[in-house]
């Protein structure tokens, strides 16, 4: 059952996790002395942990399907690369707090976007004042953050 107040929850949890995950792979690159391949091994890892949850689901046949999808689609992956690897690069000099509250304007600038132009079958949701008030709050976070 997804329900909003479960999407919600799961979602906070889940950047509850990338602000730990940011802070563990910079780790990682320091500890091996690369911060690409940090970012390669926490891939791996990943890469690992969604098999097993395909296998124990029963799900793991969709793989098969991905000849089908749109080669577009595909860039996901390489987008969340470049979102590791940037993250893991710029916590030394940022900080958690900035790092993450720069991720998360650039995240709604895209995203306020996204919504007005209806991309990858998404309903169109307008740019309101508000929403723009929202992602402007985020923008002054960054800058009370770090300044």
């Amino acid at each position: 059952m997804n329900t909003p107040l479960i999407a919600l929850g799961l979602v906070a949890l889940a950047g509850c996790a990338v602000a730990l995950q940011t802070p563990i792979n910079a780790a990682l690159g320091r500890s091996i002395g690369s911060g690409v391949a940090a970012a390669a091994v926490s891939f791996g890892v990943g890469f690992l942990v969604l098999l097993a949850v395909l296998s124990l689901s029963g799900d793991i046949g969709s793989l098969g399907r991905i000849t089908m999808a749109p080669p577009v689609l595909l860039i996901g992956g390489a987008l969340g690369a470049f979102y590791v690897w940037t993250v893991l690069w710029a916590i030394p000099t940022l900080g958690a707090l900035t790092t993450i509250t720069a991720l998360i304007l650039g995240q709604l600038s895209a995203a306020l976007l996204i919504d007005a132009a209806g991309f990858f079958g998404l309903a169109v949701q307008a740019i309101t004042p508000t929403r723009l008030a929202a992602a402007a709050l985020v923008g002054a976070g960054v800058v009370l953050s770090r300044f």
